[in-house]
């Protein structure tokens, strides 16, 4: 049986590809590309002559099998059309695929839009909650950026130029004005990160080219208080419950908040919900 390896490719600069990258890639005799015409540019610049097959969202389903097919006798390398396969597109369809028929998975780590547009941010990157691209709609984002707004994770988001200022207007009416880097066209010819603020940024970003990652700060941290000392606590708790957390999700994060036991959270949330 073959491998299946998931191969990163660069996300702008050709240069930023592993020299295990393109072994993978010289040697596999088949790969399966989110977007042929980039990935040949990639390999005709190596000298690296492999079989293509376009495997992307609108075709997955009838490719599928036949690249399953062919693990069954040969290895398979996956590619996005940059990047780290399976992160925001039809690749995870096939690694999960594959994985459930038996195949090997392998990954072979490389450039990542996420991770880079993270470490240049200069915002905390100890945790952080990668959303993928934001919904079309103001209410869909809307209502996303509000299911987070009370984590403290810093958040990485995608978003593309027609939307980008819509996209930072809906994120300053649902977090409030928090630290944000705009990071547009990552390691190609015309990068620029914009390191501000969501209202900063809806200033002076106004005439959006490009594609776009967006970090956000998380949300500032509750004063510690005395110990003891439970003002504000039942109100942020209603709110994250009404906000659609469980009791034990809100008391967790309250109590990561405010440096209070989770026991003395939990009595305080008992003590408001009793009639």
């Amino acid at each position: 049986m073959g491998t299946l390896f998931v191969v990163a490719t660069p996300i702008g600069n050709l240069e930023d590809v592993s020299l295990r990258a393109l072994r993978v890639l010289r040697e596999a005799p088949l790969i399966a590309a989110e977007d042929t015409r980039t990935t040949r540019r990639l390999l005709d610049r190596h000298g690296i002559s492999s079989r293509l097959m376009a495997y992307t969202d609108h075709n997955k389903r009838m490719r599928i099998p036949a690249l399953l097919a062919h693990l069954e006798h040969a290895d398979l390398a996956l590619v996005s059309e940059a990047g780290t396969p399976a992160i925001s597109d039809p690749g995870e369809d096939l690694v999960a695929a594959a994985a459930a028929a038996g195949h090997a998975v392998v990954s072979v780590p490389g450039a990542s839009a996420v991770l880079a547009a993270l470490v240049a941010s200069g915002l905390p990157s100890r945790t952080f909650l990668y959303l993928g691209f934001l919904p079309r709609t103001s209410a869909e984002r809307r209502r996303l950026f509000a299911s987070v707004a009370q984590l403290p994770h810093t958040l990485v988001v995608y978003e593309s130029p027609h939307r980008v200022r819509a996209a930072l207007a809906d994120a300053l009416a649902a977090l409030g004005d928090r630290p944000a880097a705009i990071c547009r066209e990552l390691t190609k010819v015309h990068e620029e990160v914009l390191r501000t603020s969501l209202a900063g940024a809806l200033a002076q970003v106004t005439a959006p080219r490009g594609e776009f990652t967006l970090v956000i700060g998380g949300a500032p941290a509750l004063p510690r208080p005395a110990a003891g000392h439970v003002d504000g606590v039942p109100e942020r708790l209603a709110q994250l419950v009404a906000d659609g957390h469980s009791v034990r999700d809100a008391v967790a994060q309250v109590a990561a908040a405010t440096g209070l036991p989770k026991r003395q959270v939990y009595d305080t949330w008992l003590k408001r919900s009793r009639p």
